[in-house]
């Protein structure tokens, strides 16, 4: 499991490039047969992607990262399917997905298995795992019952949908909440205007960007912003102070994940585009 610190606003004044994606970008999450796990300091997340083949993947602890017997001992976990039709078995219990479907998975549970429904097409299981101190029930969110928000348009190059899988209206949590936004084509720009929300931090992962293209991820202070590429199926950790905001060479689709004091979807304080620097 790789690990991850914290970064001060300041100190990232002085990154150059190498070090600014060996702070904030998390490359090479998805590997066939494996399933690869991140930690980060900020918020406590641990991001990860399993690709199951021939057999099925069983979520393991590391002790020593997060001192627990089993992964869920202390954290609540939410999966979306990237990839091919698999399925996930919760103590038994099994939740088809097919691409783009949702799985909530709460405090407690012991055994998590991650199967391809067809090993040459599998499927890509994208993880994002926050610590819990209330139990909320395991849930499968499918697309099409994703809570859908229309924004932005044609004429700013930013419109686009945006689906809540988990969050205060929907599938509950006890910190995580998550979702989806897809950019229409011809649509480009997400997250603008940007924000930040000092009551939490968050993560992204942008996907189904063919490979050669890349989007232009605008992260920092409002007055001191700075860019990473991102490739497909490559996520970026923000943290709290961090605005998030990015423009593709062409349309893409990310998902975001948040956990923090707020659970509240709308609880952000705006940095207008005409302030930023």
């Amino acid at each position: 499991m790789e690990i991850r610190y914290g970064a001060h606003p300041v100190d990232m004044r002085a990154y150059d490039t190498t070090r600014l994606r060996k702070e904030f970008l998390l490359e090479g999450l998805f590997q066939t047969g494996q399933i690869n796990l991140a930690y980060t300091h900020v918020e406590r997340y641990v991001v990860g992607g399993a690709v199951p083949t021939n057999e099925p993947l069983q979520l393991e602890t590391n002790k020593k990262v997060i001192g627990v017997d089993y992964f869920l001992e202390r954290r609540e976990l939410g999966i979306i399917n990237i990839g091919a039709k698999g399925s996930v078995i919760v103590e038994g219990t099994e939740y088809e997905l097919d691409n783009k479907d949702g799985l909530y998975v709460g405090l407690g549970n012991k055994e998590v298995l991650f199967k391809s429904a067809d090993p040459a097409n599998p499927a890509r299981f994208y993880l994002l795992s926050v610590t819990a101190h209330r139990q909320f029930p395991t849930a499968k969110i499918a697309q099409a019952d994703a809570s859908p928000t229309h924004l932005g348009s044609i004429e700013t190059s930013n419109e686009r949908v945006i689906c809540k899988y988990i969050h205060d209206e929907g599938v509950q949590s006890c910190q995580l909440v998550m979702g989806m936004t897809f950019l229409k084509p011809g649509n480009m720009w997400n997250t603008m205007p940007s924000h930040v929300h000092n009551r939490r931090s968050e993560v992204y992962i942008y996907f189904d960007l063919p490979e050669d293209q890349a989007v232009i991820h605008l992260m920092g202070e409002p007055q001191e912003t700075r860019h990473l590429i991102v490739r497909n199926e490559q996520a970026v950790i923000s943290p709290s102070w961090s605005i998030h905001s990015g423009v593709g060479t062409s349309n893409y689709t990310f998902i975001w994940g948040m956990g923090g004091e707020n659970k509240v979807y709308s609880d952000m304080d705006p940095a207008p585009t005409k302030d930023l620097l």
